[in-house]
């Protein structure tokens, strides 16, 4: 394991309210094992982050998030944690508000925190989806046919020009409402459906963009994840298969490998040198089968929620490269451990439920899972708990519907007879 400054604690931060965020789980192990006390700022008190062995201290989501919110939460947390150590912590966004909001606060948390060298404009290039069009059209890299449209007319020949189905994103999807219907990215196969999403352009917080889809299939999806140091040098970059995700075919990636693909590496690497990028970062790509080319369908612009797929060797990720690095330490050589999977347990058994028959890649290389592990158990039984609990609430009330249908549908000498049959023997009754 490579050497720490283990007097530098590490502040992870989640604006989004998701308590079942399973990449931060493995920050808060990833450095939590290497000996380096982690707060998380933003996770529920019920949630499993919480019930980790390796979490020095959990701290409340500013209400409301707003970069000057955070910032004085964090100034509260530095003052806190400035009886521990003398030393900035550092700090790690999980989520791309996070990551928007820590670069608009940078001057403000200067001397307390260690953020690397990222400018809320830079960040805007990669992390707002309109941005991010126009910013893979200037530097030639493929990316899929985009339009904005302005009006509800315009959102409806755009689609049509595209082509049905099309995918719909929201440019900021940080700015959707909490706990309302509107999703940060939709498949949508009609015009009407175009039409009345688009009419919704002003409770989403930002602007409505059209994408070509580009069709699905195995071995298409493919990631790259990595961290640029202070000197540009981006070391543990690496790239990832998605095997499973959830839901199918357009989701979160809940089965993924380690595997190397060489022309989505060189594509990524080329778009972070002409970015001057810094950082953490998880890039997503799908190979279009027509053109034999790589396409970018989204940058996030901080760790990935499967960022522990790529704990190389020696036990080095993204994250830990974050802190070696901002820390003055050496960041090691890449050792890659190819054919190493991550599995992200629940979502993961909803994919095989849904599609059983479409099986993965059989390479050995070992691998991880984002809630069960030996020397953390609190986390995959809190995980546990919520889940069963979940399918109870789902589950039981059609349990309940077909009883009483099963029950409905027998004669009191347990044959079969309908409901229709039912009422009229009980009307000839009471006549």
């Amino acid at each position: 394991m490579p050497s720490f400054d283990t007097r530098v604690p590490a502040v992870l931060v989640r604006l989004d309210d998701n308590p079942w965020h399973h990449g931060t789980l493995g920050a808060v192990r990833s450095l939590g094992r290497a000996g380096i006390a982690v707060h998380a700022v933003g996770e529920s008190p019920a949630g499993p982050v919480t019930r980790s062995r390796y979490l020095h201290r959990a701290h409340p989501r500013p209400t409301p998030p707003s970069p000057a919110e955070l910032t004085r939460l964090l100034l509260r947390v530095a003052e806190e944690l400035s009886g521990t150590t003398s030393r900035p912590a550092l700090l790690v966004p999980l989520d791309d508000i996070t990551a928007v909001s820590l670069a608009e606060c940078r001057p403000e948390l200067a001397g307390r925190f260690l953020l690397p060298d990222q400018s809320p404009e830079q960040l805007a290039r990669v992390a707002d989806k309109v941005q991010l069009a126009r910013t893979c059209r200037s530097l030639g890299l493929p990316h899929p046919r985009t339009e904005v449209p302005t009006s509800t007319d315009e959102a409806a020949a755009m689609a049509w020009a595209l082509g049905l189905p099309v995918i719909a994103k929201w440019s900021r999807p940080w700015l959707l409402p909490a706990g309302g219907a509107l999703r940060s990215t939709a498949i949508l196969g009609s015009l009407a459906e175009v039409r009345a999403l688009y009419a919704r352009t002003p409770q989403a917080g930002s602007r409505l963009l059209l994408q070509e889809l580009l069709p699905a299939g195995r071995g298409l999806d493919w990631f790259f994840h990595g961290y640029v140091d202070s000197a540009g040098r981006c070391s543990t970059g690496a790239t990832g298969r998605k095997e499973r995700c959830w839901p199918d075919g357009a989701g979160l990636t809940v089965v993924g490998r380690w595997a190397a693909n060489p022309a989505v590496d060189a594509l990524a690497r080329e778009l972070l040198a002409a970015l001057g990028y810094r950082g953490a970062c998880d890039l997503d790509f799908r190979l279009d089968r027509a053109t034999g080319a790589y396409h970018l369908l989204d940058f996030n612009p901080r760790p990935g929620a499967q960022f522990r797929l790529f704990a190389d060797r020696n036990g080095l990720d993204v994250v830990r490269a974050m802190h070696l690095d901002l820390t003055g330490r050496p960041v090691p050589a890449y050792r890659p451990a190819h054919g190493r999977r991550f599995v992200v347990e629940n979502y993961a058994l909803l994919s095989y439920l849904s599609s059983p028959r479409r099986r993965c890649a059989t390479e050995r290389g070992g691998g991880e899972t984002a809630w069960f592990a030996v020397d953390d158990l609190g986390p995959a039984l809190a995980m546990l708990r919520f889940w069963c609990a979940h399918a109870l609430r789902k589950g039981l009330p059609a349990l309940r519907r077909a009883l009483r249908a099963w029950r409905a549908s027998r004669r009191p000498d347990g044959s079969a007879t309908s409901r229709a049959a039912r009422t009229a023997r009980d009307r000839a009754t009471r006549r």
